[in-house]
Parts: structure tokens; sequence; C-alpha cells
């Protein structure tokens, strides 16, 4: 390759490449005075320069202009350097020509190496550029293999990392399986960018949410918190910003079609919508859905809530090895102690804290306990009535 196709390939670089060809000249420069220090040795100031027109090299050993010359390779006295320029002044730098007899050779083995590095660091940050701006979203992954207990997955040009903590616990990963994965961290190393992925993080679900929901996509509806154990249940709260827009039922879809979509993505994984509200005791009562509360008692200064629950729903309010519970306390950022009606009646659940001890509190209590029940039973006539029509239609 002369010099001519050397300018016009550097040109073509910068167009397709997006590599500005200065950069490169500047690499190749740095690198020849490498090429040339093994030659004039290490203590020379050398200096090279690539015309940026003609492509010609010349390699120049600097020398400061002195009075009395105590370093040969790198100073020069004041009448040598008068010889070559009378302008020069003491304290000045001279360039003395030295370019070697195969320093053309020389250079275009070094050019070919600078460029391919070039290439091969731009192409990385164009991959770390592009995929930066994925993190913290979702995006469709190709399962590609197994390394050990992690998953590779291929996301467009690139491959991700799933970690073994970041995988849905029974989920299998198959062979060119694609699957929704949330991209947790781009990070950029000197093989290029490497992305790490996850299965389990709750901000999947509410990505997945954004994706299936046109009224969360747009902010009508805000999804206000999520409580997730992936693979088995995973909460969400819920709030319409348009009183004329129903939050749960745009999340649901018409016969559950929305949730279910991403029941699906999950892998079964259940999926319990709620309302959210700003009144704790309303809050905390929609959260451990699917069991009814009868009354709910909150505590601001600790942070706990005492929930009263029918007898036959205990368990149910309580959840598989406390899920339930524990799920809710999360969502809702409350401590929760639950009772059934039978057990907070014998131990004077809701009025046990002295400040409370009062027969206006228990008169309450009561009252609330009754008002509670009265409606589950309605509740639940209703339910009823609606499968009766329902098996008639």
């Amino acid at each position: 390759m002369d010099r001519a196709e050397f300018i016009e390939a550097l040109h073509l670089i910068e167009k397709e490449k997006g590599i500005d060809k200065e950069i490169i000249f500047e690499a190749i420069e740095a690198s020849l005075v490498s090429a040339c220090k093994k030659n004039f040795g290490s203590n020379q100031n050398i200096k090279v320069v690539i015309d940026r027109e003609t492509g010609n090299v010349a390699c120049y050993a600097q020398r400061e202009v002195v009075e009395e010359v105590m370093d040969e390779q790198n100073e020069i006295d004041l009448m040598a350097a008068r010889i070559l320029n009378p302008s020069y002044q003491i304290g000045d730098t001279v360039d003395l020509e030295v370019t070697p007899r195969d320093f053309g050779r020389v250079a275009a083995q070094t050019a070919k190496q600078v460029v391919v590095q070039k290439f091969r660091e731009a192409e990385r940050e164009i991959l770390y550029n592009q995929y930066i701006t994925k993190e913290r979203e979702v995006v469709t992954a190709i399962v590609q293999r197994k390394e050990r207990r992690n998953i590779i997955v291929q996301m467009g040009k690139i491959d991700a990392v799933l970690a073994a903590n970041e995988q849905i616990p029974g989920e299998q990963y198959n062979f060119m399986d694609r699957i929704k994965v949330y991209v947790l961290e781009v990070k950029q190393t000197p093989k290029g960018p490497q992305i790490y992925v996850s299965r389990t993080h709750p901000e999947l679900v509410k990505r997945l949410f954004e994706q299936e929901v046109p009224e969360v996509y747009d902010g009508t509806v805000e999804i206000k918190s999520i409580a997730r154990e992936a693979g088995s249940r995973t909460k969400i709260a819920v709030y319409s910003k348009d009183e004329n827009v129903d939050a749960l039922g745009a999340c649901v879809g018409q016969n559950g079609y929305r949730v279910n979509v991403i029941v699906n993505e999950l892998g079964g994984e259940k999926i319990d919508v709620i309302n959210w509200s700003e009144d704790p005791k309303e809050f905390i009562a929609a959260a451990l859905s699917p069991s009814k509360v009868l009354a709910v008692a909150i505590n601001e200064a600790e942070q706990s809530a005492k929930i009263v629950v029918p007898d036959h729903q205990l368990s149910l309010a309580i959840g598989k090895e406390g899920q339930n519970a524990r799920l809710s306390a999360k969502l809702t950022g409350w401590r929760i102690d639950i009772k059934s009606e039978t057990q907070a009646r014998e131990t004077n659940f809701l009025t046990e804290d002295p400040v409370e001890e009062t027969e206006d509190a228990a008169e309450e209590m009561t009252e609330i306990m009754e008002d509670g029940a009265e409606a589950v039973e309605t509740e639940a006539a209703e339910e009823i009535a609606v499968e009766e029509t329902q098996e008639e239609a």
C-alpha cells in the first residue's frame, strides 16, 4: 500500500467505523517513536510526524538549545543551532531529521498494528455505547449454553451472563429458548462489554407490565411497589392517576389476559395485583389478598400493624410457609401480625396495648369485627350469586 492509498484508507475508516483519523495518526506516531528509540537509544527525545495530506513519515531527534552542551543526545549549543536557523534562542528546541533508511517498512508494519488495534477498541466502544442504554431495561435474549452454573444468553451481537443467583428456581433453560431478561449492569472491560442480566429482579415484573399494559407505559397507572419471591409469587401495588381508569382492571386485563401473558413469561409465577391506597389500613388489608380482613390496627411509631381475619382464612392470610404475610409486609413496608377472629377475641388482640385498653376501644373492635364478618358474608353471597348466574347462562 502506497502513501496515497494509506491516506484514502484512513478516510474510509473514519467514515465507516466512526474512528477519527486524527486519533489513528497520533497513535501511529506514538508507536513509531518507540520504534525509533530502539535505533537511536531510549534516552533521546524523538518525535515522529506523519504528513496528513501526503502520508510521508519523518523522524526527528529533538535538541534543546543551550550555551554549554552537557548531554549530547538531547542538547545543542547556540552556535550550532543558529547555523540551522539564525532565529534560535537559548531554551528553544531544534528538530534534527534522523529518519532511518528502512523507516517506511517499519512505519507500514506499525500502522497496520495500530489500525487493527483501533478497530478493536472502536468496536468495543460502539458495543458498549449501544448496550449501556439498555441497562435497567428488559430485553429478549436467546439461550446459548451453560457454563458451570451460569447461563450464557445472546443479546444481539453480544453474549450476556445470567448468573445462578439471578435464575428463577426450578426454571429450565434450553438451547435457543427465547426469554425476557432484566439488564442489571453493563461493564466496560479490556475484552469488550460484559453484560449481567437477571430473571429474579422485581424490576423485571415492572418492565413486563410496562410492555404489556399501555396505561402503565404512558404513566396513567403507576406501579407503587413490588414484592417478589421469584418463581413462586409476586405482589404488585398499582394506583391510577386518572379517576376514570381502574388501575387493577387495566393491569389484569379482560378475563385476566394481560396479567396471564406476564405469568406465562415467568413460568407460571403467581401475580397478585392490588390497589394502592394512601390509607395504611386499606393498603395493608388489600395487600393480604386473597384473604379477607376484618380489622386493622396500626402503630405508626413502630410501623407495625395488627390484623384480624376470619377463622377459616387464617392459613390463607399467612400463606404457605408464611409467604403471603411476608410478601404483604415487604409490599407495604409495615410489620404485620395476623390473628384469627377467635384468637383476637380470646387474647384481646387489638386492645392489648395499655394505651388502647378502654371500653370504647373494645366496643369499637367488636363493631369492626361484626361489620367485617357481615361484609365477608355479603361478599360470599354475591360471589355465589354470580356463579349461579353464570351456570344458568
